[in-house]
């Protein structure tokens, strides 16, 4: 980098900065103990599972403050069994932080869910939505059965919700907090961009049966 760039480049984002230093005022101002709080312990009661798209924040969608809400997301929000980034998040959502719901949460017009079935090779990213073309290709007479394209991609959002609904509630982590008797519910939501609500597809499961 050329002298002074590393000057620019530090300012280049002083506008987040600033942004960030306001938040904080707006949040001390109307509860001054707020950070205190937050500082001193996490215990949420719920995990979000849900999309990387930046169109859908998860504590706004469902207006909770930081620390009333776990969070973990990824392209297309994927809850794989062989994936140790969302085991991690989900062995500590459950045995350490003892959650009590999780959340799959998927949302219309999902650009992964496009991607995944739009026959374009983009290189690794196609290895990770790999489930989702499983999830197609199994349901393929029912999503055949749309006509209209947006309508379709928009159902294959929802079975591939419901596909890691299933993922999540038959891992092991998941099925031990169950037989320890351990309060806990797995639901299936599709968030729509075009509304800003929440649709619960409904498959929510609450134990091993």
């Amino acid at each position: 980098m050329r002298r002074g760039g590393w000057r620019y480049a530090a300012r280049m984002l002083d506008h987040l900065k600033a942004r960030n230093r306001a938040w904080a005022q707006r949040k001390v101002a109307v509860d001054a103990g707020f950070f205190r709080r937050l500082a001193a312990q996490q215990a949420p009661e719920y995990l979000w599972i849900g999309c990387s798209d930046s169109r859908v924040p998860a504590n706004e969608i469902v207006d909770l403050d930081p620390g009333e809400l776990f969070v973990h997301r990824n392209v297309a929000n994927l809850a794989p069994p062989q994936d140790a980034n969302y085991l991690s998040v989900l062995q500590f959502a459950v045995d350490v932080i003892k959650v009590k719901h999780i959340m799959v949460v998927g949302h219309y017009g999902c650009g992964g869910v496009a991607a995944a079935v739009d026959g374009q090779r983009r290189g690794l990213v196609d290895h990770w939505l790999h489930p989702i073309r499983e999830v197609a290709h199994e349901c393929r007479g029912e999503l055949d059965a749309i006509a209209d394209q947006r309508k379709r991609l928009d159902r294959l959002c929802e079975l591939n919700v419901m596909r890691q609904v299933r993922n999540v509630a038959s891992d092991v982590f998941v099925q031990d907090a169950w037989a320890r008797g351990q309060t806990l519910c797995v639901h299936g939501w599709v968030y729509s961009l075009a509304d800003g609500l929440v649709n619960d597809l409904n498959v929510t499961v609450c134990g091993p049966e």
